[in-house]
C-alpha cells in the first residue's frame, strides 16, 4: 500500500512513525513534510491547500490512502477534493469539519443536542459584542469563529480587557477572517483534558487521554502557542468521567453530526473542562491534535491503516482500540520568541541519540535539511517524547532527552506534566 500524509509538523511526524510500523504499507510520501518526516517518507514539495496538485501527484504515483492531517485543508474540502477523484482519504468531508471550522456552528450544535458546554452567545457585530459585555459576568471568554492556528481564544479577566478582546479581533482582524464571527462565552474553571477519538460516521473509539500545556511561559504565564507540550494519560480522566463522557458527550456528538446530514468520519478531538458540574466541552478539533498526537499515537498498539480504514468503511465497531498500560510526556523545543518573533536556520545538533532508541522519540515540527546539516524551520522545532511505567518516570526521562539535542535560541517549558510529581 501507498501512503500519503498531507502536513509538516509534529503532529505528521508521529502520524507517519505510526504509519511506517504497519506491514500494510511499502511507500509513504509526505507533502510539504520536514527533516524528520524525510527519514520515513519522500517528502514532496507540494502544499497543503494545494488541492489540485495533491490529487494529481496521487493519481501519478497511484497512491492507495491519502492522511489529510492539518485544519486549514480538511474545513476547505481537501477530503471531498481526493473523493471527486475517486481517491481514499482519511479525513472528515468539508460539511463534517465545520465542526473545527466555525466555533459558532458548534457551539448552536452543542446548544440544539444537549451536549454540556459552557453558556453562549454568537455575534456578527463588533457593536453588539461590545454592548452584551457591559452586562456579562467576568472573567469571560472570546474566541475567533474560525480557524486561527490554535490561538483565537482570549481569556479576558476585566471589562476593559474584553472591549479590547473584541476590538483586536473583530476589527482589527488579529486573526485574519476568523474573527468576522465572535463567540463570547462564559469562563470555566476545572481540569482540562483531549481525548482524541476514532469515528467511522456512526461509532466513535475514543482513544487514551492527554492534557496539553498552551501558554508560552512556566506556571502556564505567557501567550497561548500551538502548545508547549503534553502528557498521556491525563490523571484526572477517571472512569466515572469516561462513562459520562461517552454517554452524553461522544456519541452524542457523532449522532447530532448524523442527523444534521454531515456524517464525520475522521478523527474528532474533544477538549474537555471537568467542572464542579461535571465534564464540558471546550472545543472540537477535526483532526489529531499537535502535540496530543505525539503522546498518544506512540502508546497504540493498533496497526493505524487498519483502524483508518475501519474509519472509511463504517466497521469501526469491529475494531478493538487498545493502549499501552504505560504513559508518555512530550517537552516541545521552541525557537526562543515564539509564538511572536524567532529566527530560523539554527543548525541542530544531537539528533542521532534518538536512532535506535526505543522509549524515546524526536518529532520534527519546525526543521528542514540544508544542506548536510537540520535546521530550524519553525516556532515549534522539535516535540521530544518519552515513554515510561508511570507519568513520573516519562516525565523525567523526557527531560534528560532534552538536552541530548542543541540549536541557538533553543527554548522550552520546565513545568511540562509538573503536578504530576505533586500528585499523591
Amino acid at each position: 500500500m501507498k501512503v500519503l500524509i498531507v502536513g509538516s509538523g509534529g503532529r505528521e511526524h508521529a502520524i507517519a512513525s505510526s504509519v511506517a510500523k504497519s506491514p500494510k504499507v511499502e511507500k509513504i510520501y509526505c507533502a510539504p513534510g520536514n527533516a524528520g518526516i524525510a527519514q520515513l517518507a519522500e517528502c514532496v514539495d507540494i502544499g497543503v491547500m494545494d488541492f489540485d496538485r495533491l490529487v494529481a501527484f496521487a493519481r501519478e504515483k497511484e497512491i492507495d490512502f491519502t492522511i489529510v492531517a492539518p485544519d486549514d485543508p480538511l474545513v476547505a474540502g481537501a477530503v471531498d477534493a481526493f473523493e471527486a477523484a475517486g481517491l481514499t482519504a482519511f479525513g472528515p468531508r468539508k460539511n463534517a469539519a465545520i465542526l473545527e471550522g466555525s466555533k459558532a456552528f458548534s457551539k448552536d450544535l452543542m446548544k440544539k443536542y444537549n451536549i454540556p458546554t459552557a453558556a453562549y452567545e454568537n455575534f456578527e457585530s463588533a457593536e453588539e459584542a461590545l454592548k452584551y459585555l457591559e452586562t456579562a459576568d467576568m472573567p469571560i471568554v472570546l474566541k475567533a469563529d474560525g480557524l486561527a492556528l490554535g490561538k483565537g481564544v482570549l481569556i479576558c479577566n476585566t471589562l476593559e480587557e474584553a472591549k479590547e478582546g473584541v476590538k483586536s479581533i473583530m476589527l482589527d482582524k488579529q486573526f485574519g477572517n476568523a474573527g468576522n464571527k465572535l463567540v463570547i462565552e462564559e469562563f470555566m474553571t476545572g481540569r482540562e483534558v483531549s481525548v482524541l477519538s476514532f469515528v467511522d460516521g456512526k461509532t466513535i473509539k475514543p482513544m487514551t487521554s492527554a492534557q496539553d500545556h498552551k501558554r508560552a511561559q512556566d506556571g502556564d504565564q505567557g501567550l497561548n502557542t500551538g502548545g508547549m507540550g503534553t502528557f498521556s494519560p491525563s490523571p484526572f480522566y477517571t472512569p466515572e468521567v469516561d462513562a459520562f463522557c461517552k454517554e452524553h458527550i461522544y456519541q452524542a456528538t457523532v449522532d447530532a453530526m448524523a442527523a444534521e446530514g454531515r456524517e464525520f468520519k475522521g478523527i474528532i478531538f474533544f477538549g474537555l473542562m471537568l467542572t464542579e458540574k461535571g465534564p464540558k466541552v471546550l472545543e472540537y478539533n477535526a483532526r489529531f491534535g499537535d502535540p496530543e498526537a505525539q503522546v498518544v499515537l506512540p502508546r497504540m498498539k493498533n496497526d493505524i491503516m487498519e483502524v483508518m480504514q475501519a474509519c472509511i468503511d463504517g466497521t469501526l465497531d469491529q475494531v478493538d482500540l487498545q493502549f499501552e498500560d504505560n504513559a508518555a510526556v512530550c517537552v516541545v523545543l521552541a525557537s526562543d520568541g515564539y509564538p511572536v518573533k524567532y529566527e530560523k536556520g539554527k543548525k541542530i545538533t544531537g539528533l542521532s541519540a534518538f536512532e535506535d532508541q526505543k522509549d524515546y522519540f524526536c518529532f520534527h515540527a519546525g526543521t528542514k535539511q540544508s544542506g548536510e546539516d537540520i535546521v530550524t524551520n519553525g516556532g515549534r522545532v522539535l516535540g521530544i517524547t518519552a515513554t515510561g511505567k508511570d507519568l513520573v518516570e516519562a516525565r523525567k526521562k523526557a527531560y534528560e532527552a532534552t538536552e541530548w539535542v542543541s540549536f541557538e535560541n533553543k527554548y522550552m517549558r520546565h513545568d511540562i506534566g509538573k503536578a504530576i510529581d505533586e500528585m499523591d
